[in-house]
This record gives C-alpha cells, sequence and structure tokens, in this order.
C-alpha cells in the first residue's frame, strides 16, 4: 500500500493505491488522521485500491467520525464495484459524498 497526499485547493486529496486489510489499514490511519483539523476538507482518491477488508472499511468509520467532529468534510473518488458494493450492502456508503472524478470531489468539498 502506497499513500500520498497532496494540497488542491485547500483540500486535502489523499491517494492511497494498493489494498486497504488488516495490516495496511493502520498504517494509512496514522498517516490521515493528523490531516483532520477544524473545518478539514479531505479528498480520498480510491482509483488505486483494488481491495478493502473489514479493517479498510473501520478505517473509514473512525476518519468519518473524527471529520464530523471537527465540523469537517470527506469524499471518495474512484471506488471500484467491489468496494462501493462492499460499503453499499454494510451502510457504510450513506456515511460518505462519492464522486466519479476528482474534479467532481474537489467542487463537491468547495
Amino acid at each position: 500500500m502506497n499513500v500520498n497526499i497532496k494540497v488542491v485547493r485547500q483540500v486535502s486529496v489523499v491517494e492511497i493505491a494498493g489494498e486497504l486489510d488488516a495490516k495496511t489499514a493502520p498504517e494509512a490511519e496514522v498517516l490521515i488522521l493528523p490531516l483532520v483539523k477544524h473545518g478539514c476538507k479531505i479528498l480520498m482518491d480510491m482509483t488505486q485500491v483494488d481491495y478493502m477488508s473489514s479493517a479498510g472499511l473501520r478505517m473509514f468509520l473512525l476518519l468519518n467520525r473524527t471529520i464530523s467532529d471537527h465540523h469537517g468534510g470527506i469524499a471518495l473518488v474512484g471506488l471500484s464495484e467491489e468496494i462501493r458494493d462492499t460499503m453499499d450492502m454494510t451502510g457504510f456508503l450513506k456515511y460518505f459524498m462519492t464522486c466519479e472524478t476528482l474534479k467532481a470531489g474537489l467542487e463537491a468539498l468547495a
């Protein structure tokens, strides 16, 4: 798993590549949680994530709760059909704004 973070128009864009599983989700969490501050905007680019286990779902739930507590916003971009279906069936998807492109995600968080 690889995590790349950049700032575009006051939005932290987090690009994740690889698998989010029991080994990698905690590593990603350590890198992403420090971005959460009052009013933060985080765009998660999931275009290169090909697998996400329940550990990845837990990481996203924690991230969403923490961002909400700080009155911030989060959006997900590029979910594969499999990950989207898993998040939908488990009820996680209703907690996240999803967009098809980075541009749409940046506009949604603006």
